[in-house]
């Protein structure tokens, strides 16, 4: 009976967590519209949160298009179809590898530094001194990074695909005599509009959900320094795994079109 309850009343938590994290979505959507805009903010968390991604977003980038080109080369020479790779190589990346692999990276990094610095802010109560202070910390601390996950995370999931189709070059260059007009040619005839828009506008809702959540955790961090830690880890695995129902939902939708 002690374990029923028990989880009856952890389900009931993750239940009335939902219906906050919606809340707070929907508070999110009322403040966004209202000037005045935090466009300075949004600019100042844009380069904390996406140029400072950029070296870890390029390097998972590239060794995704070798390591995909080079796992196709032996697979596809067995039947004698190796110049399919660079098609193959750009369908999977710009459909969905691409987009999911670089939204789980940022959501780790991202996110964790939003919970974690909202979460350092809500311990130490300058969240309270900014709400005493009439700033209205929510327009200027959530959806300042918000929307700059928005816009960013769209971003660097294009630049990541390019490199990866770039890594896939040099992998096959290495092995091959392969010319780069040809490769491009091979790699981009095969993409369509059905290929490419439905994958970029997902990335728009994986940059609200990594933006939404680590916000958040870190708004609602309870007291106490453990809980900044906690709320930064909190929002790594509840954005993943939304981000995985997401583009599960995304790919369900798509196929019907």
């Amino acid at each position: 009976m002690n374990s029923f309850n028990s989880a009856k009343s952890a389900l009931y938590k993750k239940i009335e967590t939902a219906g906050d994290l919606m809340a707070f979505s929907f508070r999110y959507f009322r403040e966004a519209f209202k000037p005045p805009f935090e466009i300075k903010e949004i600019f100042k968390q844009f380069y904390i949160l996406i140029l400072k991604s950029l070296p870890l977003v390029s390097i998972t980038g590239l060794i995704l298009g070798l390591t995909l080109a080079l796992q196709l080369k032996p697979t596809l020479g067995k039947f004698g179809a190796e110049s399919l790779i660079p098609s193959l190589l750009s369908v999977s990346i710009f459909r969905e590898i691409g987009p999911i692999i670089i939204s789980l990276i940022c959501a780790g990094k991202m996110g964790s530094a939003i919970g974690a610095e909202l979460g350092s802010m809500k311990v130490t109560e300058q969240i309270a001194a900014m709400e005493v202070s009439a700033v209205r910390p929510f327009r200027y601390l959530v959806v300042s990074r918000v929307t700059a996950a928005i816009i960013g995370v769209p971003l660097l999931i294009i630049y990541a695909d390019s490199l990866s189709i770039l890594g896939g070059f040099i992998a096959l260059k290495l092995q091959s005599d392969i010319s780069i007009p040809l490769y491009i040619s091979l790699a981009f005839d095969v993409l369509g509009f059905g290929d490419i828009v439905p994958s970029l506008l997902k990335t728009f809702a994986f940059g609200f959900t990594i933006g939404i959540v680590g916000s958040y955790k870190g708004y609602n961090c309870s007291r106490g320094t453990e809980s900044v830690g906690m709320a930064a880890n909190s929002a790594v695995v509840l954005s993943s795994l939304l981000i995985i129902l997401l583009d599960m939902i995304a790919v369900q939708i798509s196929s019907l079109f």
